[in-house]
């Protein structure tokens, strides 16, 4: 499935067929594709908890307002974006780009001043907006990836972040902006119009903010 269309046709589903399960391969392959997700220099603050066993599962229901979905998708992925990517992947990125050439050496601490100072303190809002950023960028690169591939997605955030957190082990650095179901539609579910969009016109504006 082309861009374009995979775009169009993405829709967040209600009802998965829980008879249809994702092989850890074909887990693997979709989380390769969303790991091409931009990210503010190269940082990567992601971490990905895939929830795929019936146990787990229905834990994870009982943390996200017991929605059926939960337990009905071939798999949930826990977002958690990390504050602490900066630091932990900072010295690969900068080791990437002397291997590659895109830096010269004596560069290399003014980026990474450049990147710790960006970014600001471990626990400041700042650094959770950086987390959090780039980790949706990440889920929505999943979802087309998804689509690409033939699943159905929905991303959600009706759950309880600490019960997601207690139950599966998050540290509580953590932030957790969403999960997001994969698989397959019901059979037998039709899929309602495409719901209300804003025109253009109610939120974009040219050269400065307003109307």
């Amino acid at each position: 499935m082309d861009t374009i269309h995979a775009i169009k046709e993405r829709r967040s589903i209600n009802f998965f067929d829980p008879a249809k399960t994702l092989s850890d391969s074909a887990i693997d392959e979709l989380l390769r594709l969303a790991n091409l997700a931009p990210s503010s220099f190269n940082l990567q603050p992601w971490r990905v908890v895939v929830v795929s066993q019936a146990e787990s599962k229905k834990t994870l229901r009982r943390c996200a307002m017991n929605q059926q979905k939960v337990e009905e998708a071939s798999v949930v992925l826990i977002m958690a974006a990390d504050p602490d990517g900066v630091e932990e992947n900072m010295d690969r990125v900068l080791e990437s780009w002397l291997a590659l050439g895109f830096m010269k050496p004596e560069m290399r601490k003014t980026y990474s001043d450049m990147m710790l100072s960006l970014y600001g303190a471990r626990d400041s809002l700042t650094r959770k907006l950086f987390a959090v950023k780039n980790t949706a960028l990440f889920a929505m690169n999943l979802m087309l990836a998804a689509k690409g591939l033939g699943l159905d997605t929905h991303p959600m955030d009706g759950f309880d972040e600490g019960c997601v957190k207690k139950e599966f082990n998050i540290p509580e650095r953590m932030i957790i902006p969403m999960l997001v179901a994969i698989g397959s539609l019901k059979p037998g579910v039709n899929l309602a119009p495409r719901a209300f969009r804003r025109e253009l016109a109610e939120f974009v504006s040219h050269e400065t903010y307003g109307k």
